[in-house]
């Protein structure tokens, strides 16, 4: 599917598409589907009335390994919009030591600018690559010299020495030989000399997104080394740098500001630990604090970057929780209010798990055949084993705490541990293994199966 196409997407499509990787929630896919379709409808309006349209945004409320979080990754990868998950658990209030809730904003911007930069550099692709093998052709033939420390601080570019006529042909031709060598990939791995710059360990201001580097950056050079390398590892190393040197950041800057405001995505997960009057004291005293920083961003305002303001009326926000122990109603009523579509998601069930494990596209099942047939073992199970793998999950779930499909992963890890161990080995023959329902009984533990609560009823 081209990406023209997954901008104009229907509701129905959409949710097909989610179907795909995610098992049941009718509801919740059909509410992110009505909030996207929503965003491109809003493009289409007149300006002084798109102006006015802004996101219903959507608060998911649900046991924890109901598809909460992969409905919302799913729905950004499937527009290609800028998207960040942020726990709510990790910011504080302002003036507590930690986080404050403008970093998720700037969190988007980044993110943003990390797509707009890919799609501008899979643009000037083709022009790059050709200006690397000239580069890597003048590399072999006259290597790099390390450059003079006096002539980077006063910013000059050093400066061949003529050459008579005869030795500049002699090089040429030289080069042309080269260059052919290199397209036919006979020089792979010849050893090259080439300039990087150092790259320094980023270290933010507090408080800010400001990095020392960039601010160190600004008044001094950016120191360089020579590094020795094989063809290959230069061309990559060379076609991320002629890449960013055709592309125009202040450009890039600017789209992703543009795609944050208009196309951006928030996934508030753990909505629920910040719900919930604020002791006063204790490691929960900002709680009701976040909440209060939380609602000028949902609502609408301008959020301070170092790429430029940053407004965040038109962005979607996803708030998610379990709810288990704070009720929705715990939230303050201005941010209840800035969330005016609610779903609750459903439980999984055993035939939920049973689709879990078999019918998604990157379905657990595949994942572990995929996985061992590297090691030349052929993996089935037969309908017995997915049936009792599905029994056992519920089970485990409704006895113990509630993980939901996240307990498909222990289950299989305790199930394949035998047969992962002794996969494997360079003399070891292919061999086909069927799980079936008896095996899998008897790899996985007691607490695992369905318990008799009979001896507890008085």
């Amino acid at each position: 599917m081209q990406l023209l196409e997954k901008h104009v997407l229907t509701p129905r499509e959409i949710v097909l598409e989610l179907d795909r990787f995610i098992v049941g929630q009718e509801r919740a896919k059909k509410a992110v589907a009505v909030a996207l379709r929503n965003r491109y409808r809003r493009s289409k309006l007149p300006e002084e009335i798109r102006r006015e349209v802004t996101p219903k945004n959507i608060l998911m409320v649900g046991p924890t390994g109901v598809g909460k979080t992969e409905i919302a990754r799913r729905l950004a990868k499937l527009v290609d919009a800028p998207f960040v998950k942020v726990e709510a658990t990790k910011f504080t209030e302002v003036g507590y030591v930690g986080r404050d809730v403008d970093s998720i904003i700037r969190d988007l911007v980044e993110a943003s600018i990390h797509l707009v930069k890919q799609q501008h550099t899979d643009r000037v692709q083709e022009e790059a690559k050709a200006n690397v093998e000239e580069k890597l052709a003048d590399l072999i033939v006259r290597p790099a010299k390390k450059s003079n420390p006096i002539d980077i601080l006063l910013g000059n570019k050093p400066r061949d020495p003529d050459l008579p006529p005869e030795e500049r042909a002699r090089l040429q031709m030289k080069r042309d030989e080269v260059r052919q060598a290199l397209l036919r990939g006979e020089m792979e791995n010849v050893q090259v000399e080439i300039e990087v710059e150092e790259t320094m360990p980023r270290s933010e201001i507090p408080g800010t997104d400001v990095s020392m580097n960039d601010v160190i950056g600004t008044i001094l050079p950016k120191k360089t080394k020579l590094r020795k390398v094989p063809v290959s590892e230069a061309r990559r190393i060379l076609l991320n740098e002629e890449a960013q040197n055709l592309i125009d950041m202040d450009a890039v800057y600017a789209e992703a500001i543009r795609r944050a405001e208009e196309d951006g995505i928030v996934f508030l997960d753990e909505i629920d630990k910040v719900a919930g009057k604020a002791s006063g004291h204790g490691p929960d005293v900002s709680r009701e604090g976040v909440q209060r920083d939380t609602l000028p961003i949902v609502e609408g305002s301008t959020v301070p970057t170092k790429y430029g303001p940053v407004k965040t009326d038109h962005m979607l926000f996803i708030a998610a929780g379990a709810f288990h122990v704070a009720k929705v109603t715990d939230l303050i009523p201005e941010l209840q209010g800035r969330f005016p579509v609610r779903v609750n998601l459903l439980p999984l069930t055993k035939e939920d798990y049973r689709r879990i494990l078999t019918q998604p596209e990157n379905a657990l099942i595949r994942q572990y055949q995929a996985l061992l047939s590297v090691d030349g073992v052929r993996l089935t199970f037969d309908d017995s084993a997915i049936a009792e793998i599905a029994e056992c999950a519920y089970n485990a779930n409704e006895n113990d705490e509630n993980i939901g499909a996240r307990r498909l992963h222990t289950l299989l890890e305790e199930i394949l541990d035998d047969i992962a161990f002794n996969a494997g080995g360079g003399d070891a023959p292919e061999v086909t293994v069927t799980v079936d329902a008896a095996y899998v009984r008897s790899q996985l533990s007691g607490e695992m199966r369905e318990k008799d609560v009979r001896k507890y009823i008085l």
